[in-house]
């Protein structure tokens, strides 16, 4: 069992077992920025942790001299200004550096969280809504950027500002390293408490906010049955719900937030920092120069409080993020690509033995379905809507796999296939026609690089596109809107016949392709494809007489099962069924 049923290149060997562990192993690739990023941490914490050394230098060069010692002073003040510079340098590398690793990490993660989109099967996407997947893949990837840079750029460098008042506070005085040190374990303690409450929070408005995008697109995709069923108001009191569900999830995390304790530590630290520093002045043992170094030395701890207040906060969410992400990455499908599997030119045999399907394991679609098909027949497919005529021609180039029994094509179970050289060979084409935001040319084109522009315009004459085609301004190059809307349902069709004929399939399937055409056009469609099928095997799925009478066999669905097959003469004196929707399409 592999995680997607095509496995698209992968570029990145990483460890999907946890969110902390997949981002871990993305961040090890980008490991010469990442060091980067350590030396600016550990020099900016230095470099801020000699300011207070020089200023105690230069204080004590004033106050216990007879006649202070300018000379000192402005040593300590070149000091002060050399080592700012250098850090300003440093900090440059170090947030640079994070910025780096932050925009690669979101690269890496969307390409390695589309491959995997694109590779699963279509039971996978059937059952996650679009609008949460992408919220996935565009706010939840983002949000790892983030946890890389603001987020773990201040983490790393927050907790260098927490090693450097214990060093230097041993050069003032051994006992004043012990403020610092309980300070440092007491903050750990209680930043490992925020984590602990922030995390579910954090996890809960990323769920909310893919909620709140999945219902917007969901909407948005279907707004003309919105309108057309005067349910605006309706649908506004559904966003409004999912969103106050969003904003209750960030207002909790706010009120986390509120209440982080190592703040009031930091002030608790600085009032017992004080007593101990001037009691340790008044028994003569450090000099007046050492109150001040060692306080500036206690305000480097605020770099660390402010700032994981919110650099903490990032790496949840982004962890967060990731744990989504990998929670689609990570679902299994039988489905399997296998490469090493039966790779042949298709003559077009196709076997139905005992086949049965549900597309969940309680509810079956297919019952014991048994059906020969011979290479180069055309076979009609037809029955009341519901009865699974669909689902049953999905099953031969595996879109769905079977529940029981087996298809093969060639005689060779499609299990066995090489699947991406099956699929090559099996073209469907469907009533709801998808077409790209591109190019007319490039839509025809699809499932054929290497097409030219004289085979897409050829293709095109066969489906009786090319006139209308040729009418737009742009021609070919004119680029339709998403999903086709800019053209009729009927112009649709046929540019999908146009792709069906450049690929050149050697199993064909029509699912009710031509239902938006009128008639004149169909016949002429109807004999385009009887021209490009000549020894290739469809299967129709069709409500009109016309390609029903034209197929060399028809089979009636009913409920699931096959009921009657035959040519139209023996299936109208010997099908009840058969003669019934024969009669219904008289009618109509």
């Amino acid at each position: 069992m592999s995680a997607s049923e095509f496995s698209i290149d992968k570029q990145y060997n990483t460890n999907r077992s946890s969110p902390a562990s997949w981002i871990a192993a993305h961040i090890k690739r980008q490991w010469l920025p990442f060091i980067g990023i350590f030396i600016g941490a550990v020099a900016n914490a230095m470099l801020a942790a000699v300011v207070p050394l020089m200023i105690g230098m230069a204080f004590n060069a004033i106050v216990l001299n007879d006649t202070p010692d300018y000379d000192t002073v402005w040593w300590a003040a070149g000091g002060v200004l050399a080592s700012q510079f250098l850090r300003a340098l440093l900090q440059f590398l170090r947030n640079y550096s994070a910025e780096v690793v932050g925009q690669r990490l979101e690269r890496d993660t969307r390409d390695e969280f589309y491959g995997e989109l694109v590779g699963k099967s279509m039971t996978f996407h059937d059952l996650h809504p679009v609008g949460d997947t992408m919220a996935r893949a565009t706010n939840d990837v983002r949000e790892i950027n983030l946890l890389s840079n603001p987020g773990l750029n201040l983490v790393i460098g927050s907790f260098m500002f927490l090693i450097m008042p214990i060093i230097f506070s041993l050069r003032i005085h051994p006992q004043l390293a012990l403020l610092p040190a309980a300070f440092t374990v007491l903050y750990l303690i209680a930043l490992a408490r925020y984590l602990q409450m922030l995390n579910p929070v954090a996890e809960r408005a990323r769920t909310a906010f893919g909620n709140l995008n999945a219902r917007l697109a969901e909407a948005i995709d279907g707004i003309e049955i919105v309108k057309g069923t005067a349910q605006e108001k309706a649908e506004m009191a559904l966003f409004k719900k999912n969103a106050t569900e969003y904003r209750d999830a960030v207002v909790a995390q706010s009120f986390i937030e509120a209440r982080y304790i190592p703040l009031l530590m930091f002030g608790i630290a600085n009032a017992i920092g004080f007593w101990h520093v001037t009691t340790l002045f008044e028994q003569g043992t450090v000099a007046i120069g050492a109150i001040p170094d060692y306080m500036i030395l206690l305000q480097l701890f605020g770099f660390p409080v402010f700032v994981s207040l919110f650099a903490y906060s990032q790496v949840a969410l982004g962890l967060a993020g990731a744990k989504r992400i990998l929670e689609l990455m990570n679902k299994k499908t039988e489905l399997d690509q296998n490469t090493a599997g039966h790779d042949a030119e298709i003559a077009g045999a196709i076997t139905f033995d005992n086949v049965s399907f549900g597309y969940v394991p309680e509810v079956s679609v297919l019952n014991g379905i048994n059906l020969q098909v011979e290479p180069g027949e055309t076979v009609a497919i037809v029955g009341q809507t519901g009865t699974g005529k669909t689902t049953l021609v999905k099953l031969v180039n595996r879109i769905y796999d079977v529940s029981q029994g087996n298809v093969l094509v060639d005689g060779v179970n499609v299990r066995d296939w090489n699947m991406a050289s099956l699929r090559q060979q099996v073209s469907i084409i469907e009533q709801d026609i998808f077409l790209f935001s591109r190019s007319i040319a490039d839509n025809i084109a699809f499932g054929n690089a290497n097409a030219t522009p004289e085979m897409i315009r050829d293709a095109a004459k066969k489906a009786q596109a090319h006139d209308f085609i040729s009418g737009f301004k742009d021609g070919y190059e004119t680029v339709i809107g998403e999903r086709g809307v800019t053209l009729s349902g009927g112009q649709r069709q046929r540019i999908a016949l146009a792709r069906a004929f450049l690929i050149k399939p050697r199993i064909l399937i029509l699912d009710d392709s031509t239902s938006a055409i009128d008639s004149a056009t169909e016949d002429q469609i109807q004999r385009a494809i009887r021209e490009a099928s000549q020894g290739q095997t469809t299967l129709l799925i069709t409500h009109r007489l016309s390609q029903i009478r034209w197929a060399d066999k028809i089979v009636v669905l009913r409920h699931g099962q096959i009921v009657a097959a035959g040519t139209h003469e023996s299936l109208i004196e010997t099908s009840d069924a058969y003669r019934r929707i024969f009669q219904r399409i008289e009618e109509a």
